[in-house]
């Protein structure tokens, strides 16, 4: 990810200011929705960003079709990087918010090739509640998606 903290409005987006062609970018593929574009940050050979083409800046403010192109795009290219690079694996990667590690604040996924000893490590401290405070954090999310 970037080693910065890009959360312009939306005319100076970084990503915006890419998908109108205003900067170069390494573009992939590109569809009504999305736009698929190499990381100018290069964790592993293959490492791609698929970015939603309207500003956005997460998860919670793409619209369902955004989302589900976006899942698409990056479908696409990860067999396509797999084919390319033959990876022995792929993380999606996609943050929200800067408490999420979220760099740029426009909806994007990173579609991360990954290796071994690539030195990417995506873990947390457990914290294993008990199973009634599950299931009651499942129910408070089930009244909430109604």
């Amino acid at each position: 990810m970037p080693n910065f903290i890009d959360d312009s409005p939306p005319g100076a987006c970084i990503f915006c200011r890419l998908i109108g062609g205003e900067i170069p970018a390494a573009r992939v593929f590109e569809d009504e929705l999305t736009l698929a574009f190499m990381d100018i940050g290069q964790v592993n050979p293959g490492h791609v960003l698929v970015a939603v083409k309207r500003h956005a800046a997460t998860l919670l403010d793409i619209t369902p079709d955004e989302a589900a192109a976006a899942m698409r795009t990056a479908r696409r290219v990860a067999l396509a990087v797999k084919a390319a690079f033959d990876p022995p694996g792929i993380t999606l990667l996609q943050a929200n918010g800067r408490e999420g590690d979220q760099t740029v604040f426009h909806f994007h996924l990173h579609v991360l090739p990954r290796h071994g000893d690539d030195g990417v490590a995506l873990s947390w401290p457990r914290k294993d509640p008990p199973r009634a405070l599950l299931e009651e954090y499942a129910a408070t999310i089930r009244r909430e998606m109604r």
